[in-house]
């Protein structure tokens, strides 16, 4: 159902500060903490002695210790101590590769030999002081390839956000698809309109006027495994809209890096990063919280659709042109999970 060899979004640092986070991550159940040094740490959720969740115990010297009888783990896996009792000899659990960066940690499923740090995609926003960023988690009940369906096709925005960022000349603009390697891209130019209430909200905060017509733009990128940043961003009619200078608009990148945690099941780790006033706090706080307001309206359409999915699971479903990009992210998908398959079985 999902890559393994690859890199997903686990958790934020925050998650495991003071104590253990148990999480399933394409159906492993894993354990993360904070180890050594406070290095991030990555373990089956599984006690070796009576099998209880690890994720139920507590960090100790770096060690992590079962909350059930006392079993102390290192972050290698393997037994370390137990009150009473010799170790040596007790079986290990397996650790998972886990690198922190960019303010997320990120765990690799699959095969630990293939785990390249380097693979990892590079956020310039998340490094750069010339952008801020604020983001949310929401658990959703869904397949993780409904939610990159999703936000590969915004035409939904009209009616599923029709009160903060949909507006009707999206889905009167027609959208392009192409495919550059593994990567999926669909975009929208929409110019002389007006903006919605979101992007009015932006262009105050900006400093700019909220009652003009604006050029607005929608570029989503999809990348393996279930990646997707999408720039948006609004400028003043007539000022070269997406090339328009920095004075004239607001832009941002939505990201959404989408976990599954089972085939009906994902952990949706969503964000805005801001290319206009970074050191405005409260302009922060205000975007996140309209932004995780627009976040929660997907939800119930996402888990209501998977539940028809799964009550009519031999139902076709039409395949439109505004559909390209989630079917083309489907594909690249298909391939890959096709080859790792096949290396497992060679």
């Amino acid at each position: 159902m999902f890559p393994q060899d690859t890199w997903y979004v686990a958790c934020t640092p925050d998650e495991i500060s003071d104590k253990p986070l148990g999480r399933m991550i394409c159906g492993h159940r894993m354990v993360f903490y904070r180890g050594p040094e406070q290095r991030a740490v990555a373990l089956e959720d599984f006690c070796p002695h009576r099998g209880a969740p690890l994720s139920l115990g507590k960090v100790c010297e770096g060690k992590l210790v079962c909350g059930y009888h006392g079993l102390e783990m290192g972050c290698d896996g393997k037994t370390v101590a137990m009150p009473g009792q010799r170790v040596h000899a007790f079986p290990g659990v397996r650790p998972f590769p886990v690198v922190e960066r960019y303010g997320f940690i990120w765990v690799w499923p699959g095969d630990a030999a293939k785990a390249d740090p380097a693979l990892i995609p590079h956020l310039e926003w998340a490094v750069s002081p010339e952008w801020a960023y604020g983001g949310g988690l929401y658990h959703i009940g869904c397949d993780y390839r409904l939610m990159i369906d999703n936000l590969m096709d915004l035409t939904h925005e009209t009616y599923v956000h029709s009160t903060s960022i949909g507006q009707k000349e999206i889905d009167e603009t027609p959208c392009r698809t192409r495919v550059e390697g593994e990567e999926v891209i669909t975009s929208r130019f929409m110019e002389g309109i007006q903006p919605p209430p979101f992007w009015q909200m932006a262009l105050r905060m900006n400093g700019l006027p909220d009652d003009q017509p604006v050029d607005r733009w929608q570029i989503c990128h999809f990348t393996p495994p279930s990646h997707v940043l999408i720039e948006v961003g609004v400028a003043l009619a007539g000022h070269g809209g997406y090339d328009a200078p920095d004075a004239v608009k607001a832009s941002s990148i939505v990201v959404d890096f989408i976990t599954p945690e089972t085939e009906t099941s994902i952990w949706y780790f969503w964000g805005m990063a801001r290319h206009f006033k970074p050191q405005d706090a409260e302009l922060t706080a205000q975007i996140r919280q309209g932004q995780g307001g627009i976040f929660a309206e997907d939800q119930e359409m996402l888990e209501r659709q998977q539940q028809n999915l799964l009550q009519w699971p031999d139902r076709k479903l039409l395949m439109l042109n505004i559909d390209a990009g989630g079917v083309q992210a489907r594909k690249i998908l298909d391939r890959i999970m096709a080859a790792e398959q096949a290396g497992a079985g060679a």
